[in-house]
């Protein structure tokens, strides 16, 4: 491979591309798990509850 070849070579960035792409996606899903993750602790609490609470009727 010649140094020519070697400058013109754009393989390099396209993985640094696709890194930075993934990382972001990543970012993301972590901020949306933990906006969601209190809304849902909390609405599993509730049916938690309430399932407790039900009494089965026997005849």
């Amino acid at each position: 491979m010649t140094l020519i070849n070697f400058i013109k070579d754009e393989d390099g960035a396209v993985t640094v591309d696709w890194v930075v792409l993934t990382a972001a996606i990543v970012g993301l899903g972590i901020a949306v798990l933990t906006s969601v993750s209190g809304g849902t602790t909390s609405l599993a609490d509730k049916i938690s509850s309430n399932l407790g609470n039900m009494t089965i009727a026997t005849y």
